[in-house]
């Protein structure tokens, strides 16, 4: 065992910044969200907006990355990428997935579960449009997750893009907006003594049910 590993169980933190109580949170998941992704910015921590995505393939194996949400609102939970990349992919065949933020600094993590959809292209094209130039171009340059020779090919592909569409690059069709739509959301808050607030509030009904779970 490298001398890395070994000291990887002797990492300790305790978590005392904060608490969860039924009292202080919002009975609507999304206030509740809202409220804490706007500490998270207020905080100034590094990519507030980071999430990471969890979905699962037609062979039954989970795949995890980062992606940035661009927006939410009552219809869900919004991002944009490849359609036709690994995620893309997996989307397609099963359109169920997670998400969970970790904002460190803050002791909390949010996990969401839900079915996704893909954004309207009105919506599409509107996010695109909001882009960096080189962002839009890169959008039509990278064939994501495919194999390629080398970094030259992304370096071609750009110089080519950006020849062709110079300074209004169009959305390409394998690009756009996936929603999830909420069914099930955990909001936890490090405590002391690993005795973790966490709650979970379930949609039953029509109507969110808000449940405390052991840490």
């Amino acid at each position: 065992m490298s001398t890395t590993s070994s000291r990887l169980a002797e990492l300790r933190k305790s978590y005392e910044r904060a608490e969860l109580s039924e009292d202080a949170s919002n009975a609507d998941p999304l206030r509740q969200f809202d409220q804490w992704i706007g500490e998270a910015i207020s905080a100034e921590i590094p990519e507030p907006n980071a999430m990471t995505l969890a979905t699962v393939g037609s062979d039954l194996r989970p795949s995890s990355r980062i992606v940035l949400i661009k927006g939410y609102d009552e219809r869900g939970m919004t991002w944009y990428t490849n359609y036709e990349s690994r995620k893309g992919q997996q989307l397609a065949g099963n359109p169920f997935a997670a998400l969970q933020f970790h904002w460190v600094e803050l002791e909390r993590v949010v996990r969401i579960e839900g079915r996704v959809e893909k954004t309207t292209p009105e919506e599409s094209d509107a996010y695109f449009a909001t882009r960096p130039l080189d962002s839009r171009i890169g959008a039509w340059a990278s064939p994501q997750s495919q194999v390629i020779a080398s970094r030259a090919v992304l370096v071609t592909n750009a110089a080519k893009y950006g020849a062709q569409y110079m300074l209004n690059p169009p959305r390409p069709a394998h690009w756009g907006g996936y929603r999830l739509v909420p069914d099930q959301w955990e909001f936890w808050q490090g405590r002391k003594s690993r005795l973790h607030d966490r709650l979970r509030y379930a949609l039953r009904d029509g109507a969110w049910v808000r449940e405390r779970l052991a840490p």
